[in-house]
Formats: structure tokens, C-alpha cells, sequence
């Protein structure tokens, strides 16, 4: 099934953050996670990582956060493992509440809200990161997210990923015929009418083969690079700096 990469404007994208189609439809995206089971491919991805062993938490970021609950739920499970983690839940909308935070302080993990556009944030990483130039992050998450950029925004945000941190995971929709076809089934979970159009158009705008691979502007041999599909519905990317990498960052 031939399936060219179409990326458009999702209706969630323009509406106000107190909408209340808006509000119902970040909802269904709690459950949509819940189908995918994103929060889990997450959680492996973060488990396989070398995590630091010096007394500094480890940093985390995540873009386009939302109301933060699927990194919660991954802090909830790797609390054991990762008890001192410092997060910045980073998205355009302030959607993360005292009582998320409280959650997460429960769970050992330190959160931080930072509203901001990500094209912004990927402007200002174009300077040079703190710390003597040492990348800032020491892993950066994005769940179904980088499938809403393409081109010359999609490189930008790329590009700062890779300058500002060690490690990027990114967990987003497969192209493919049984995505789509799960796409315009997903009001049998209840998803309202946003829902049910944005999901249609994030399969059409997700990724396949090594497409992200292809664009990720990391030097060969000083990144280890991984691409494969999850579950029955996404497409997973991952980049971890080598030592030598992170070295020659330092």
C-alpha cells in the first residue's frame, strides 16, 4: 500500500485550551495512549537507557507534553529504577496541573512546566547549550508529536534535539494499512469528532521504514540509531550518543 507522508493542520492544534471539544478530545487521547500502549513502549525505552550513576538527577524532557499524565504514568513505573529524575514537561499550552506535579514529586521525579512553542525552542537551542557546551538534557522524549512537522520545521526541530541532548526517543504513528484502518475505528472507544478526524490524519502523517533515520542530523559514529515499528500501531525512533559523542560535547 503505497502511502505518501501527508501532513496537515490537526483540528486539536487551534483549539483553545478551554474548549470544550478540546478538552474532551486530550481525554480521548489519555485512552488513545492506553490502546497504543505508548506509555509502556516508553517505559522500555527509558529502561534500556545507561542512566547516570554521579549524585546529579538524571534530566528529562519531554516536547509537546500536554497535560503530562503519559510521562506520569512512566515515572510511576521507573520510580524504582530512576528515583531522581529532574523533568521539564515542555508544550505551548500550560495544561499540567499543581496536582500532576504533586504526583510526580510522589514518584521521586522533580516536574517543571516551560510553555513555550517548540519552533521557539528549537530557535533559542540554536545557541549554545549550557554547561561549556555539554548537551543540556540527558534524554529527550516526544510521543506523537514530531509526525505534525515536516520540512524545513521538522529538520530545525531535529537539529536542536540532537545539539541539546544525549539520548531522543520518539514514539509516533505507523503508516500503514492497519493504523489507518484502526484511525477511523478509534469512536469505538468513545473519541468525539476531533478525535476521530486528527487521528485519520496522524497516521497519514507518521512514519515508516527509517524515514526519521534518514533526517537525523547526527554525525555516523557518534550516535547509535535505532528505527522499528511497536505494537500494532506506532513507529519508534532512537538516538544515544556515543561516548565518543558525548565526549567530543563535552
Amino acid at each position: 500500500m503505497n502511502m505518501p507522508r501527508v501532513v496537515a493542520r490537526e483540528t486539536l492544534d487551534h483549539l483553545a485550551e478551554d474548549d470544550p471539544d478540546a478538552l474532551r478530545a486530550r481525554r480521548d487521547l489519555q485512552r488513545v495512549h492506553l490502546a497504543m500502549g505508548t506509555r509502556g513502549i516508553v517505559v522500555r525505552a527509558l529502561s534500556g537507557l545507561k542512566m547516570r550513576r554521579d549524585a546529579r538527577p538524571l534530566r528529562l524532557l519531554e516536547l509537546g507534553a500536554g497535560d503530562g499524565s503519559l510521562m506520569l504514568g512512566a515515572a510511576q513505573q521507573l520510580k524504582a529504577q530512576c528515583p531522581a529524575v529532574e523533568i521539564t514537561l515542555l508544550d505551548r499550552q500550560n495544561l499540567v496541573t499543581p496536582a500532576t506535579i504533586a504526583a510526580y514529586a510522589r514518584a521521586g521525579w522533580s516536574a517543571t512546566v516551560q510553555v513555550v512553542d517548540v519552533l521557539d525552542w528549537a530557535l533559542d537551542s540554536s545557541s549554545p547549550p549550557e554547561r561549556g557546551g555539554a548537551p543540556q538534557w540527558d534524554a529527550i522524549v516526544a510521543t506523537l508529536f514530531i509526525h505534525h512537522f515536516e520540512g524545513a520545521q521538522l529538520a530545525a526541530l531535529l537539529a536542536a534535539i540532537e545539539k541539546r541532548g544525549n539520548f531522543f526517543f520518539a514514539c509516533e504513528p505507523r503508516r500503514a494499512r492497519l493504523a489507518l484502518a484502526g484511525s477511523h475505528l478509534i469512536g469505538a472507544i468513545g473519541a468525539n469528532a476531533v478525535t476521530r478526524e486528527d487521528a485519520v490524519l496522524s497516521v497519514h502523517a507518521g512514519f515508516r521504514d527509517t524515514e526519521i533515520s534518514a533526517l537525523w542530523p547526527g554525525q555516523p559514529g557518534l550516535w547509535t540509531v535505532k528505527e522499528n515499528s511497536a505494537g500494532l500501531f506506532s513507529h519508534c525512533f532512537s538516538a544515544e550518543r556515543s561516548p565518543l559523542g558525548q565526549a567530543l560535547a563535552s
